[in-house]
């Protein structure tokens, strides 16, 4: 969530008609995180905007429907959204594919997706799975591993927004400089995120 609350800022500070998307793929609280931080985002640096949402489905089948992301990212795409965030795995091939076509921006998710649409994809909300296997890995050489649960966000360096040279021409600097000044607030414990 806090990694989609700055995609979210950038969202809402990037887009000239002030209406954003978001596709989710299936309902789980996982997924809710994810649009509660981006719309959390949008809104703290653009009050007007308005968030349309979506999701692929229910069952985990909703991660693996290209079909029906298209669908959803089209529909958010005419009713006027310039931008749209997935998170929703396969599915988010449609986004893409809907953004291609319209001209529009699309924001990927994971990894970063930049080359599945040059065209495209503004950025994308990476989770930096190399910092959580180093740490785990570090913590078992130093005997201090312990199991369960551990979410990184922005302070332990776990999640971050795609800039370098494929993508920086596409987002202004000054946006560069407020969501790196948001992300500095999250991690100094000045701006909570909300995950529901």
């Amino acid at each position: 969530h806090e990694g989609s609350f700055l995609i979210g800022a950038i969202a809402g500070l990037v887009s000239k008609s002030h209406v954003v998307g978001f596709v989710g793929g299936m309902q789980i609280p996982l997924i809710r995180k994810f649009e509660a931080g981006y719309i959390a985002g949008v809104a703290h640096v653009c009050p007007d905007c308005k968030v349309l949402s979506a999701y692929a489905g229910t069952d985990p089948k909703a991660f693996a429907d290209p079909v029906m992301g298209k669908e959803l990212a089209a529909s958010q795409y005419d009713r006027g959204a310039d931008i749209v965030y997935h998170a929703s795995g396969k599915t988010g091939a449609g986004v893409i594919q809907a953004a291609r076509e319209r001209k529009k921006w699309a924001i990927g998710v994971d990894s970063n997706q930049f080359h599945e649409a040059p065209c495209c994809v503004l950025t994308s909300m990476i989770k930096k799975v190399d910092v959580a296997v180093f740490d785990a890995v570090a913590s078992v050489l130093r005997g201090q591993f312990r199991p369960g649960v551990h979410e990184l966000g922005l302070a332990e360096d776990g999640v971050a927004f795609v800039l370098d040279d494929d993508n920086r021409a596409m987002i202004p600097a000054d946006v560069v400089v407020r969501v790196r000044g948001l992300a500095a607030e999250i991690i100094a414990g000045k701006l909570e995120v909300p995950a529901k």
